[in-house]
């Protein structure tokens, strides 16, 4: 069973929105969301069209989990998803162990 809840943690102090944004990046027709240069509890919003992603979401109404990939220690390394509103694909990384 796969669950939705992103569980990271960075210990540096938190960015501003301005800066969240700036660390989205586009690479081709897809977003980089890296957890750890958000702040906040895993909430982003689509770097393309604004709607709040979260992990706390398990309707699908939002994004649905396109891809789940793992290390080698089975530890979650990406997850890919796909935002219903606007269709964009994102890449969250930056996931780390508590």
């Amino acid at each position: 069973m796969i669950h939705k809840r992103y569980l990271y943690t960075d210990g540096k102090p938190k960015t501003s929105l301005r800066q969240e944004e700036q660390e989205m990046k586009k690479t081709s027709n897809a977003y980089v969301v890296d957890l750890t240069k958000i702040d906040g509890d895993g909430d982003f919003k689509c770097p393309s069209c604004g709607v709040i992603i979260s992990p706390e979401d398990e309707t699908e109404t939002i994004y649905v989990i396109q891809e789940v990939k793992m290390k080698k220690d089975e530890q979650l390394e990406e997850l890919v998803i796909k935002c219903n509103n606007c269709e964009s694909v994102i890449h969250i990384t930056g996931f780390t162990v508590l």
